[in-house]
């Protein structure tokens, strides 16, 4: 969309209506119940603010870059004052957003705060009718977030979880036993990077789904205690070998180029930004298949400026920020009309296989591990949900 048909929209925004919850404008600060905030059915002029939550990187003003700056443009066309506030971690942007004390109005969600959000009433269905743009994004990743027929966010950039390895050193491995399986490890051992978070349970759960038949996992992100304990044990079995368990995407990138590590779990974005220093290293798509994560923008249960979160919803969904928002992050955008004409470089599209649908159809997206077990243990089996991931998460890789 080009800049003048997108302030066009927004202005016709603007024009349409009134607030869908009037309630929202004469409760007193952090009042309302949660859930209480119902879908909008019309919108009208904005109210002059924005609050959001984001991890880094999610949102730029140009204080990290001059460059980097999709904030300062949708405020000059909205006449909304953007505030965000920038956690470090998943649990602490759930913590904010459980907090009555505070109504942020969105949420830069990654998935296990996604579904805990959904799950306990936090976050308000959007009404995808009034973001422009929205049919435009990947239809996968648009239904990720669909309960009952309702929408909880509108995707904004997603990625997947390679095995990436040094071709100088590793031969080409074929499945992530290369990774989880304690022989194979130990040929690599101390050089080995694992991503640093509980939904990595997932791949070692993959692992097992094509070693341990008996076990019957169907769905990575949904265990059985009793499958959640030999994912576990794989785990405490591979501790001894691995490097560094990595937080920031950096961290890999830094290991594998100063010789450090070897092999390990990465995201496109590692195994682009060595391969473009010349690094010898790949990624590989192993026998079991791969998972993959989406952010999504979702809209608090306490919004307190609507309008302005829609026109939000709308800004961050078009190409030109969904340009931005790739290129800054190492992430691929929801909107694959962000490769189109000189936006993004073919090479950055195809890396990350930005409107690869074939490729899409295959990856295990994640969503927040519960109770409730989905896959073939569905109303079968009691599952295990995210607490119970982090606790046996930091008993097999921290103690």
């Amino acid at each position: 969309m080009t800049a003048t048909r997108r302030a066009k929209a927004i202005t016709a925004l603007a024009v349409t209506a009134v607030l869908a919850v009037a309630t929202l404008l004469s409760c007193g600060s952090g009042d309302e119940p949660v859930g209480s905030v119902q879908v909008a059915s019309t919108l009208g002029p904005g109210e002059g603010t924005l609050k959001l939550v984001t991890l880094p990187g999610s949102v730029e003003g140009g204080s990290s870059d001059p460059r980097v700056n999709w904030v300062t443009p949708f405020q000059k066309r909205t006449g909304c004052k953007v505030d965000w506030n920038v956690v470090k971690t998943p649990r602490e942007m759930t913590a904010l957003m459980r907090d009555k004390r505070h109504r942020y109005d969105g949420v830069a969600a990654p998935p296990e705060v996604a579904g805990q959000l959904i799950a306990e009433g936090q976050a308000t269905p959007v009404n995808t009718n009034l973001v422009d743009g929205y049919k435009k994004l990947e239809p996968r990743l648009r239904a990720l977030l669909k309960r009952d027929g309702k929408y909880y966010g509108v995707p904004y950039v997603w990625g997947s979880n390679l095995l990436m390895y040094d071709t100088r050193t590793v031969q080409t491995p074929s499945s992530w036993a290369a990774l989880f399986d304690p022989e194979q490890a130990r040929r690599h051992s101390g050089r080995l990077v694992v991503r640093d978070s509980p939904l990595s349970i997932a791949e070692a759960a993959l692992y097992l789904r094509a070693r341990d038949r008996k076990l019957k996992i169907s769905d990575p992100y949904s265990l059985t205690p009793k499958q959640l304990d030999a994912v576990a044990k794989v785990l405490a079995l591979q501790r001894p070998h691995v490097k560094t368990y990595w937080d920031l995407p950096a961290d890999a990138v830094s290991a594998f180029a100063g010789g450090e590590a070897v092999l390990g779990e990465a995201w496109p974005y590692q195994v682009d930004v060595l391969t473009r220093a010349s690094k010898s290293v790949e990624g590989v798509v192993p026998s079991e298949g791969v998972t993959g994560w989406m952010d999504a923008w979702m809209i608090g249960a306490r919004v307190q400026h609507p309008n302005c979160m829609y026109q939000w919803l709308q800004w961050t969904a078009s190409p030109d920020v969904q340009q931005q928002v790739a290129e800054w992050t190492g992430v691929a955008p929801a909107n694959p009309q962000a490769c189109a004409g000189d936006r993004l470089k073919p090479g950055f599209c195809n890396a990350y296989h930005v409107g690869d649908r074939a490729y899409l159809d295959k990856v295990i997206f994640a969503h927040t591990p519960t109770k409730l077990c989905t896959g073939r243990q569905k109303g079968k089996h009691e599952c295990t949900d995210y607490a119970d991931w982090t606790r046996k998460w930091i008993e097999s890789t921290k103690q």
